[in-house]
């Protein structure tokens, strides 16, 4: 009752009141997370330029790049086209569109975390049961991913600064418009459903629609002006032109969609009682039908691995289709032929680039098992997991059912990844195969950590995500910066062997497996001794 009192206050000032203070909190548990994807996204970036400054040192080797680009479709439709051959819009081309969508995804947890997730666990109540406005939760999630954003865009202006003072604000805001427009995606999505997950789903599909807009757009031109690209929110960041003539005024279209999908979120955030939303959840069946835990944790994981499922076949399908131009875009290019076998292996440039997009495929795939391990967590915290664990269900036999989902759904997301792959490329489908499947035990390891920390030290589980964000920047950055061999095999993934093309190593890949199964099986200890966190 009284929180149903305090979301219906209405007049001025008191809708934001306390909108100070849960900004200060969500960015104080946003301390860990929120950094980590302002450092990936940054180092990203910033790498980039003394990468492309030893990939093509002269005037004659950028002019050879934008030729072939304009006649590559398919890389047109993954990294889009290029404007100019400084370094500066070199750099825009490479990394603006995989930047601004590092900032959309940031932008769209952070707001789905401090809005709907906070009204699934119920501290949403709680709070507005005090002295905080009806608006003041939205307003202090949308602020948090704006400060987000606003940091990560000052850190890449003054980074890019030395290319080009104008270039650099251009690209940089840029990137942070496109993790605004997102973030009020998200906060629609947050009004529209009662489940965080689904939120997060609906955020994640629109922008997903978003790529898929843009690739095809670009791939139809070489310019950036079809249709399908202005439609886009990831296709207007490369419109405004970095450090190819600057067109500001492209800006105010995501300043529009920015104003007006916060209108119609707080229009919707007025209209509802805490809790509640517009598509509600459907009621289960009168008698249950889930027969054990293991069902119960495919029943809320089955909408995540299908999502996935599809994102890794498509990718394998793009990447497949790319190999025969990528080949053809490094020509006789040494450095960019030495970063490639460096990352897949010392075998034919075909190979070679194979080999590596299959491992960054892997790498993403860490990102699958730490979010299907850290659903224990969620689990858990929210108090589901409570009742459940009050029945015949033991703790192991409850954690596991989500773990079989977590570390079996690596090997079916690899499969998938080579059929995608063998589909876009037209090779023999058994070593590509091979090669997707070696990632396998990389990815356990990164899983076992996620559930060691989670048994040990539950409130610090979400650092998995940092070990998952470590990873993949020493996976995807790491190469092409020269970093010394032994920081590489930090990760798992360095020991792993190159195929195709390499020779099959067993004993790293049994070592990783043996890593895997001890830091798994120290986690359920854990898991099977500790009190559970509320």
């Amino acid at each position: 009752m009284t929180a149903t009192l305090a979301v219906r206050r209405s007049g001025g000032g008191r809708q934001l009141a306390g909108t100070g203070t849960l900004l200060r909190f969500a960015l104080r548990r946003d301390r860990v997370m929120t950094p980590v994807w302002i450092a990936v996204n940054a180092l990203m970036v910033l790498s980039m330029p003394n990468t492309l400054r030893n990939l093509y040192a002269t005037d004659a080797e950028r002019a050879d790049l934008l030729r072939q680009m304009a006649a590559n479709s398919s890389l047109r439709a993954m990294v889009g086209p290029v404007f100019g051959d400084s370094l500066g819009a070199l750099t825009a081309w490479r990394v603006g569109v995989y930047a601004g969508a590092l900032a959309a995804v940031m932008s769209l947890l952070i707001v789905v975390r401090h809005t709907r997730d906070e009204e699934e666990s119920g501290r949403a109540e709680l709070v507005a049961s005090g002295a905080v406005g009806r608006r003041a939760s939205l307003t202090a999630a949308l602020l948090a991913a704006a400060v987000a954003d606003a940091v990560l865009a000052v850190l890449l202006a003054a980074g890019l600064a030395g290319l080009g003072a104008a270039g650099a604000v251009a690209f940089a805001l840029g990137v942070a418009a496109t993790g605004l427009v997102f973030a009020t995606t998200a906060a629609i999505a947050a009004q529209l459903t009662e489940s965080a997950r689904l939120a997060r789903g609906i955020a994640a599909g629109v922008l997903g629609a978003a790529f898929v807009l843009r690739a095809a757009g670009d791939a139809a031109t070489d310019d950036g002006s079809s249709v399908l690209t202005w439609l886009s929110p990831l296709g207007w960041p490369e419109n405004v032109r970095a450090y190819a003539g600057e067109r500001w005024w492209v800006l105010l279209l995501s300043g529009a969609a920015v104003a007006v999908q916060a209108a119609v979120a707080y229009g919707l955030a007025g209209r509802r009682d805490v809790g509640m939303s517009f598509l509600p959840t459907r009621p289960g069946p009168a008698a249950g039908r889930l027969a054990s835990a293991g069902a119960l944790a495919w029943r809320l994981q089955r909408g995540g691995v299908l999502g996935w499922s599809i994102g890794f076949f498509l990718a394998g399908v793009v990447y497949g289709g790319m190999t025969e131009g990528a080949a053809d875009l490094v020509g006789d290019n040494e450095r960019a032929r030495e970063i490639f076998e460096r990352m897949g292996g010392q075998s034919g440039l075909t190979d070679a680039f194979l080999a590596s997009m299959i491992g960054v495929m892997g790498l993403v795939a860490a990102l699958f098992v730490v979010a299907s391990v850290l659903r224990l967590h969620g689990e858990e915290t929210s108090g589901r997991a409570e009742p459940v664990l009050a029945g015949a269900v033991g703790r192991l036999r409850w954690a596991s059912g989500h773990l079989l989902i977590a570390f079996a759904g690596v090997v079916w997301l690899m499969l998938l990844t080579g059929l995608g792959f063998t589909a876009g490329y037209g090779g023999e489908a058994g070593p590509i195969l091979a090669a997707c499947l070696v990632q396998v035990p990389a990815v356990w390891v990164v899983g076992g950590l996620a559930v060691l920390l989670y048994g040990l030290l539950p409130r610090a589980a979400v650092a998995a995500w940092a070990v998952a964000g470590a990873v993949l920047l020493l996976g995807w950055i790491g190469p092409a910066l020269d970093v010394p061999q032994t920081v590489l095999d930090l990760s798992p993934f360095g020991h792993l062997p190159k195929l195709p093309g390499g020779e099959m190593r067993w004993g790293p890949v049994g070592a990783l497996l043996g890593v895997a199964a001890v830091c798994t099986a120290a986690g359920l200890a854990g898991v099977r001794r500790r009190d559970l966190e509320s």
